[in-house]
């Protein structure tokens, strides 16, 4: 996997502390699917330093053995193993960096004992729920768990248009009525995005994504013009779960006739920014940053 052309990271307070330090922290990359957990990596090289990778059997992809240093593979189910990886490699914060779909919660991976126990204590077996008892596990042995933009503060977008082209008035209109939606529902911890056409909700994510949520809507809306809104959550732990969104999406929303997207400003990962913005710039799409 190539590296992908960004804007350059400057080095965070975090890590030039951590390189001046006579006893450097060691950083963990916990990785998901997807480019976030390649694009922590390469991020914090640039900053000097070489994360341990925890890959996720089930998620990660193959290609990031070629990327790391030093790579673990363990399964979604082997908590009380990562754990004590974590802590055999003297780990003192961790980055989780990188989806585990919501479905896997119903797969057949089998459990170990820690996360057995984990899911019988919880009420809830939300997204929210599950990470934040691995989150607590953690932290717990004495690490830290940071947030997983650390190095990535350069990918966040800002307030205001991101494209070349602004809303107009009715994909405004359309943002401010999903927005309103999108926030009730992420504050449920069911979704983050909300597909509206005409100021009529079409679609909202579910366990399915954010991609697919956008074709169900295209399936729905009989070929009218579509608005994608994807928010934070009210409370949003930026340790885990950040909102991402990925040149994939704007092919999906080409295609799908969505002609705007607005996304929480500050508070939404845009992987390979610069060729996402031109490519929604080609296709005619608006993005825009938006704050409560």
């Amino acid at each position: 996997m190539s590296r992908l052309p960004d804007p350059p990271i400057s080095r965070s307070p975090d890590a030039r502390m951590n390189q001046s330090s006579n006893s450097p922290e060691r950083y963990a990359i916990i990785a998901g699917n997807g480019h976030f957990p390649f694009l922590v990596l390469e991020a914090a090289r640039d900053q000097g330093l070489e994360p341990l990778v925890v890959a996720i059997k089930e998620e990660a992809a193959p290609e990031l053995a070629e990327k790391a240093r030093e790579i673990h593979w363990l399964s979604l189910g082997e908590v009380s193993r990562c754990l004590d990886l974590l802590g055999s490699e003297k780990v003192s914060k961790v980055v989780l960096a990188g989806q585990v779909k919501h479905s896997q919660l119903f797969s057949s991976i089998k459990p170990d004992g820690v996360v057995s126990r984990m899911l019988q204590g919880l009420h809830r077996k939300n997204t929210d729920a599950l990470i934040g008892a691995f989150v607590r596990m953690i932290e717990g042995r004495g690490m830290q768990v940071v947030d997983s933009t650390l190095f990535l503060k350069p990918l966040l977008p800002e307030l205001g248009p991101l494209t070349r082209r602004t809303p107009d008035a009715e994909e405004t209109a359309d943002i401010t009525y999903g927005r309103e939606l999108a926030k009730k529902i992420a504050g449920l911890d069911i979704g983050q995005t909300i597909v509206v056409a005409d100021r009529a909700c079409i679609a909202v994510e579910a366990m399915e994504g954010t991609d697919a949520t956008i074709e169900r809507a295209a399936g729905l809306s009989n070929g009218r013009r579509l608005v994608v809104v994807k928010v934070s959550k009210p409370r949003q732990d930026m340790r885990f779960d950040v909102p991402v969104v990925g040149r994939k999406t704007i092919q999906v929303m080409q295609r799908s006739k969505a002609t705007a997207l607005a996304v929480d400003a500050g508070k939404t990962l845009l992987f390979d920014r610069q060729r996402l913005i031109e490519d929604a710039n080609q296709a005619g799409i608006a993005i825009v940053g938006m704050k409560d």
